[in-house]
């Protein structure tokens, strides 16, 4: 039987790249990286086959989508943020029957999911990114999962417990990532570079932190009820449909883990940025 053995909440943020490459950058991203890696010493220990990754990045727009290909490969730059982030390689193997279990369930959940196998569909960054210092020696396979910007909260609820209930039964130990930010307004075009390092605006900065203080109390009913108004007051990343999936995959409001802040919070480009390690009770 498999099983969730490993879920976060997680940055993606391509200053993280300029912080490893970038001699002006170097280093402002450290504390980022500390967490991938603990992520990954943790994931090693807890024997993670393969890491599936809930990515605000592979935007879509009608039904849940997979990337069930058997290997990912390549060089990737940013067309978002070409600047910042470019070059990067990439190469893991892939997860397709896992994918496939995957959006079999959430079909039986009556959602629609494809799991594509197409040798033209690559990885986002969120995705990559992580998984260059999570997953630093491709130890685990990599499972990307598209994030619908269009679906509500509670069908992200739903998608994630059909991911579960696939995971449950495919044998396979698991992590679950959600890849996205927490407040996502980005700085308008003439701020931008003054706030590399900084949320923008005071509100959603003190929306994160009460986020922060709900997770550390292990308030998670009263997190989950203001989650949509969340994401909508304070631009969530693709709605905060990750963060929907990621606790619908490990039971909703009937969580009862523990948060474990690997990376204490961080502005970037305005946004707000953490990597927290939540416990698979």
């Amino acid at each position: 039987m498999g099983r969730i053995v490993q879920a976060a909440k997680i940055t993606h943020v391509p200053s993280i790249w300029m912080s490893e490459t970038m001699e002006k950058f170097r280093g402002i991203r450290d504390a980022a990286v500390a967490g991938y890696r603990e992520l990954g010493k943790r994931a090693r220990a807890a024997d993670v086959e393969t890491f599936i990754i809930f990515d605000t990045h592979w935007i879509v727009n009608q039904g849940f989508h997979v990337n069930a290909r058997a290997r990912h490969e390549g060089v990737f730059t940013s067309h978002e943020l070409p600047h910042m982030l470019m070059d990067m390689d990439y190469a893991y193997d892939g997860d397709p029957a896992l994918g496939e279990a995957i959006a079999a369930s959430v079909r039986d959940a009556g959602l629609r999911a494809i799991a594509h196998d197409t040798p033209n569909l690559a990885c986002e960054y969120g995705t990559l990114l992580p998984m260059r210092f999570i997953n630093e020696d491709a130890f685990a396979r990599v499972l990307p999962v598209a994030a619908n910007q269009f679906a509500s909260i509670e069908e992200g609820r739903a998608m994630g417990a059909a991911v579960a209930r696939a995971v449950e039964s495919s044998g396979r130990k698991v992590a679950i990532f959600a890849s996205g930010s927490l407040s996502h307004a980005f700085w308008p075009n003439a701020l931008s570079e003054a706030g590399l390092n900084k949320v923008n605006g005071e509100f959603n900065r003190q929306m994160d932190l009460r986020v922060i203080d709900l997770w550390t109390s292990g308030q998670w009913s009263d997190f989950l009820a203001m989650l949509p108004a969340y994401a909508e007051r304070c631009t969530g990343e693709c709605a905060m449909i990750d963060t929907a999936m990621l606790f619908g995959a490990l039971g909703w409001d009937q969580y009862q883990g523990k948060a474990d802040i690997l990376t204490p919070y961080f502005g970037s480009s305005g946004t707000g940025q953490i990597n927290v390690d939540l416990s698979v009770p």
